[in-house]
């Protein structure tokens, strides 16, 4: 039964806020639980919506993080298609879009972040498209393999993970693709030029066409229809859809307007917190793809918009949120699959800090782990392409911050293991 004598607020319906309305349960919080959504959807995970369900290998409902019957019996007081418009951190309240106010003894902002928009002529034709939500990834399914029953083209704008994502899924049903992406490779802002390109061969050898070097500059159609699309170099490439993959913002407005300090755009933005996920205000938490952690290990700011933040993140604010000591600490982690090839990544390389990228295994083949190693040998990141169960050792390399000798950790023969000894 629940003792209304505290109330803890969750605005924000995706993974991380789902998942930390799960552990206050789990760690025995008795007070109310309102988890403020704006869609009208439950809350479900994002992965499956640029891969298995986008390509048909899933159904709508294995995205979802609970079933729908979850939350009424954890007494979780679920508000779907309602947005939180106001945040008033003096009277501790929350406004919602139809006027309701909710007060609350301590409240997350697990807000997320929406996709960036592209701001020329013509995105509002009928054929272009984002892909955020599940609204998003329902309406994309069918176009693409409608675009692939009669050889249509998409055009994508940017070749980050969701574009390379979308392109793979485009050319499963057939569809014609061209990827317009202003750096020279795929990936070029997180991989760097070394690794990129090995993206950029094996999206060609499955038929997808890029354009480097430049951008979209216009959207042209007819009827409502979009016919081409137009670079800022002269270029004209027919396309029947457009996807803008040119990135996402954290959703920072309920932040802003209640005065809450932010994070420097060089640091990726976002509503920053320390290494409790504690704001600016101590009653105020903030996790998933919005919150900006000073991260411990790390000794950096960093913003991650990937699925394990979202679901270590909001249990780890959860558990604060309850006056537990905490300390975030995890090595960020993502992982993408395209076509044959499925990858994971652990860690945190930005172009200038690395010195060397040391490639371990067989690179042709596409079986192999990318190591970045600062000037002092120590490993900032790497990425294990279908090499599998090496995520843990990598992990702890990188939380070591030992200095390796990067001869010995190119040799396959040389056991990861070795490196934490």
């Amino acid at each position: 039964m629940v003792d209304a004598h505290q109330t803890f607020v969750i605005v924000g319906g995706g993974l991380a806020g789902a998942k930390a309305a799960e552990t206050l349960r789990a760690e025995g919080f008795s007070g109310r639980v309102i988890l403020i959504c704006d869609e009208r959807d439950h809350p479900y995970e994002r992965p499956p919506l640029s891969k298995d369900f986008l390509i048909g290998k899933a159904e709508r409902d294995s995205v979802f993080v609970h079933e729908p019957a979850w939350y009424a019996r954890s007494d979780i007081e679920l508000h779907l298609g309602q947005p939180a418009v106001a945040l008033d951190p003096v009277a501790r309240t929350v406004r919602l879009g139809d006027g309701a106010l909710i007060a609350y003894d301590k409240l997350l902002l697990a807000t997320g972040a929406e996709p960036r928009r592209l701001d020329i002529p013509g995105t509002d034709l009928a054929g272009v498209h984002h892909l955020r939500r599940l609204a998003h990834a329902e309406r994309l399914r069918g176009v693409l393999a409608s675009l692939g029953r009669d050889n249509g083209h998409l055009v994508i704008a940017g070749a980050g993970w969701i574009g390379l994502e979308v392109a793979a899924a485009a050319r499963s049903y057939g569809a014609e693709v061209t990827i317009v992406e202003p750096s020279p490779t795929p990936l070029h802002g997180v991989l760097g030029p070394e690794i990129g390109g090995l993206f950029t061969e094996l999206h060609r050898e499955h038929g997808v066409r890029f354009h480097f070097g430049a951008t979209l500059t216009e959207i042209t159609g007819q009827g409502g229809v979009v016919l081409a699309a137009q670079t800022d170099d002269g270029e004209e490439h027919p396309a029947h859809d457009v996807l803008a993959a040119i990135g996402a913002a954290p959703r920072t407005a309920l932040a802003e307007q209640a005065g809450l300090a932010l994070a420097d755009r060089a640091q990726g933005g976002g509503i920053a917190v320390d290494a409790s996920l504690r704001t600016s205000d101590p009653h105020i938490f903030a996790a998933g793809d919005v919150a900006a952690a000073a991260h411990p290990v790390l000794d950096t700011r960093l913003r991650v918009e990937h699925w394990a933040n979202a679901l270590n993140g909001g249990p780890a604010a959860a558990r604060a949120m309850l006056g537990q000591e905490v300390s975030y600490d995890r090595i960020p982690y993502f992982f993408s699959d395209q076509y044959d090839v499925g990858l994971e990544y652990s860690g945190y390389a930005p172009p200038g800090s690395y010195e060397q990228v040391v490639l371990r295994g067989d690179v042709g083949k596409r079986e192999f782990i990318a190591c970045w190693l600062d000037a002092g040998g120590r490993l900032l990141a790497a990425m294990n392409v279908n090499v599998w169960d090496v995520t843990e050792p990598l992990q702890a390399m990188i939380r070591s911050g030992r200095p390796l000798d990067a001869e010995a950790l190119a040799d396959p023969a040389v056991p990861l293991e070795s490196f934490l000894a």
